[in-house]
């Protein structure tokens, strides 16, 4: 079926930033360019030569890193278990990791550290604040705030140790998508997904030897991945956040169409998207239903962006209580604190087809029945 675009979010002023694959150590950009047959487009040759040289940098620091903090990471244990966030793309995820954080006890990834963990010990306490220009104000998918040292989905860092995953196909956005598999680790061979734990549990005990806290994790791709995750922290607890699916398709098409323009090496010509954004959302709600089954009542909870966006204070509350967590009256000025600088958000706007309403509505029928949705 083909599909009108949604209707593209309202104008703002254009930002230049650099491209996330100059995080990449050398080995990890090769590899990558291999897997795509070197396929970049001739408008962006300049760009893969900066990140070839910038990547050279990254692997001398990486190693400089591991020498001075290397052996201190390796001792570092994982004592407290993490605190996932998981949900679709543009289900609120960013918000709830961010009123999550507002917790001083728990630690999570910045930014900075996800797009540079090759070094980040090494650099982010002077390069974050000497590179702060080279970071646009407002992400280029919605107007939430962005920055080095605003929290981040750890899946970049796993893309810049050059480990699989579903995000590489931003690269190249016109060549199939890559990686598919790592979206659920069901179809990756034992010895790749026994790197891909070790990259994993490498850059969590990065953060945690950085920050001695426990930490709270976003990533979508995790939604699928309650398995993999259960079995590497028993204990670990997942938080579920679900929108409207109407307000999920053309945010999450909108969010691949602005990553494959920012961070492309190719000029992208989104053939495809919008099929592909419908079946992964199927994809990912069938293994997130498997998912909840391995969890105990005291692992799992879910709650509506809606319910959050109408009452965060009150939401939080249900959290904390539910997972026994202590101490939210501290926590409280912070949540007020930070709802006050939010305050006056509004989120995109998108004007959706009768025919993009009815196949939605068809093939994602499921999850509107699941969550009380009207369709």
């Amino acid at each position: 079926m083909t599909q009108p675009d949604a209707a593209p979010p309202p104008e703002k002023k254009p930002q230049w930033a650099p491209r996330m694959w100059e995080g990449c150590d050398f080995f990890a950009w090769l590899k990558l360019l291999y897997r795509n047959n070197f396929a970049v487009h001739p408008r962006h040759w300049y760009i893969a030569i900066i990140i070839t040289f910038v990547s050279f940098l990254n692997t001398i620091l990486r190693i400089v890193q591991d020498a001075i903090h290397g052996r201190a990471v390796r001792a570092t244990k994982i004592d407290q278990p993490p605190i996932f966030i998981l949900g679709h793309w543009r289900t609120g995820t960013t918000l709830l990791h961010e009123l999550m954080i507002c917790d001083d006890r728990l630690g999570y990834p910045t930014t900075y550290e996800c797009l540079m963990p090759n070094h980040f010990l090494l650099t982010e306490c002077v390069l974050a604040r000497w590179l702060w220009f080279l970071m646009p104000s407002s992400r280029p998918m919605d107007n939430m705030r962005a920055g080095w040292d605003r929290p981040q989905e750890d899946e970049f860092a796993m893309c810049m140790f050059g480990v699989g995953s579903p995000y590489l196909t931003i690269a190249f956005p016109n060549r199939p998508p890559q990686c598919e598999a790592y979206l659920d680790m069901e179809g990756v061979s034992e010895t790749e997904l026994r790197r891909w734990k070790r990259a994993f549990k490498q850059f969590l005990r990065k953060i945690t030897y950085k920050t001695g806290k426990r930490l709270v994790l976003k990533s979508p791709p995790h939604t699928a991945r309650i398995k993999t995750l259960n079995a590497m922290f028993p204990k670990a607890i997942f938080i579920h956040i679900v929108r409207d699916p109407y307000v999920v398709f053309p945010s999450t098409v909108n969010l691949w169409r602005s990553l494959y323009t920012a961070h492309g090496l190719q000029t992208p010509n989104y053939e495809g998207l919008d099929e592909h954004v419908l079946e992964t959302f199927v994809h990912l709600y069938e293994r997130l239903e498997e998912g909840k089954k391995l969890l105990g009542p005291d692992q799992f909870y879910e709650l509506r962006y809606e319910d959050l966006i109408k009452d965060p204070i009150g939401e939080m509350k249900k959290i904390y209580d539910h997972f026994q967590l202590d101490g939210f009256e501290k926590v409280l000025p912070k949540l007020q604190e930070y709802l006050a600088g939010v305050e006056g958000y509004e989120t995109n706007k998108y004007t959706l087809t009768p025919e993009q309403k009815a196949e939605i509505a068809r093939r994602w029928a499921h999850v509107f029945e699941r969550y009380g949705y009207p369709i």
